[in-house]
């Protein structure tokens, strides 16, 4: 796919998400989270060809401009929406799946414990991750999660259920069309082998 391409499908997928814009001209127009998508394909574009130098300055000035920190060598799917885009930062090893959505503040970071290698989160296909919500390390969000406002992921999260809280734990588990509440770092320590994702 080409990159104007995936600039006409994230700018659509905006408009689909975003109940404010009555048009896809406001999202052309307005959208600060679709100008820093936009802006990070054209960066991860240079890296990939490398011009690591000049993605990184261009990152930083889209940081200043627009006040979202994309590292340039951070992949990102297709379809991806920042709504509102203020504040969110994902770091250089994160990975983002088709069709997720962050909201503003969101954090995909390191936990500092691992300084190379693979350090940020994978989210999967179609995870939402709720404003304010902070996901560290190298933990994996399985397809279709959600991860509500104010939470801190540290764990990983399997597909299709909804985490809360500081520690985030499940509150609902659509596997089971359900509510469910279960302690991530238990499932952790009893090595449970799931696949994880994030969505809200």
């Amino acid at each position: 796919m080409s990159l104007l391409q995936a600039i006409r499908e994230d700018t659509q997928a905006a408009f689909e998400r975003d109940p404010a814009a009555e048009t896809v001209l406001d999202i052309v127009l307005y959208s600060v989270g679709t100008h820093a998508v936009w802006r990070h394909r054209w960066h991860h574009w240079l890296y990939e060809r490398g011009l690591r130098h000049l993605a990184l300055w261009l990152s930083k000035r889209m940081r200043c401009r627009l006040g979202v920190d994309i590292h340039p060598a951070a992949t990102i799917g297709r379809r991806f929406t920042i709504d509102h885009g203020m504040g969110v930062v994902v770091g250089s090893t994160a990975v983002i799946g088709d069709d997720c959505m962050l909201y503003q503040g969101v954090t995909l970071g390191m936990t500092g414990k691992r300084l190379s290698g693979k350090r940020h989160p994978t989210l999967g296909d179609g995870v939402l991750v709720g404003a304010n919500a902070v996901v560290l390390g190298a933990v994996t969000i399985g397809d279709g999660a959600k991860v509500g406002a104010g939470a801190v992921v540290v764990d990983d999260v399997p597909a299709d259920v909804t985490v809360t809280g500081v520690p985030a734990r499940i509150v609902r588990d659509r596997r089971h069309n359900g509510f469910h509440l279960v302690d991530l770092s238990a499932v952790a320590r009893q090595g449970e082998d799931v696949r994880w994702s994030c969505a809200l």
